[in-house]
């Protein structure tokens, strides 16, 4: 079965579910999160999508980014993804949310109220090869030189974040 979000009003209340694709198809507002993880030199994770994801593959996007089913919280579903895709457990803070709608290609929309998280991690990943093809550390500061360098390297949703992160914190 096709994975659901949980589609809402932008004061967050559930509005129904409908399947992934078809809710980034139609631009529908819908529940995200995002993790920011940083080890103790304060470099943040960035992690490349897997060739095979149906939009933005091989691209670099900040350590986890999903949607909770409607029976999780967002921290619960932003808990979960870590597992499913890195391998690992962090404790995780939310530092703020917001809305925001990016075309990410292929006439595909992500319009979420993402929940963005932040935590840190030292130790060793077990990736799953299916979303993930690598990962790395790096400074804020190369980070900020890649994405002028090269934005097609990244992620729409992971400029905008990043934006909003700096914004915030």
């Amino acid at each position: 079965m096709e994975e659901q979000v949980v589609l809402i009003s932008e004061n967050d209340e559930v509005l129904g579910l409908m399947e992934k694709m078809q809710a980034h198809e139609n631009g529908i507002l819908h529940r995200a999160f995002s993790v920011f993880l940083f080890n103790d030199k304060g470099e943040l994770l960035l992690q490349k999508r897997a060739a095979e994801k149906y939009h933005s593959p091989n691209q670099w996007t900040n350590a986890v980014c999903s949607h909770p089913r409607i029976d999780e919280t967002y921290l619960e579903g932003a808990k979960r993804r870590l597992k499913e895709e890195l391998g690992i457990e962090a404790e995780l803070t939310e530092k703020f949310h917001f809305i925001y709608k990016a075309d990410v290609g292929g006439n595909l929309w992500e319009h979420e109220r993402d929940h963005v998280f932040t935590g840190n991690y030292n130790g060793e990943f077990t990736l799953n090869k299916d979303e993930v093809s690598e990962i790395r550390y790096i400074s804020m500061e190369d980070l900020d030189r890649e994405m002028n360098e090269n934005p097609e390297n990244f992620t729409q949703w992971f400029k905008i974040i990043l934006e909003e992160y700096k914004h915030h914190l």
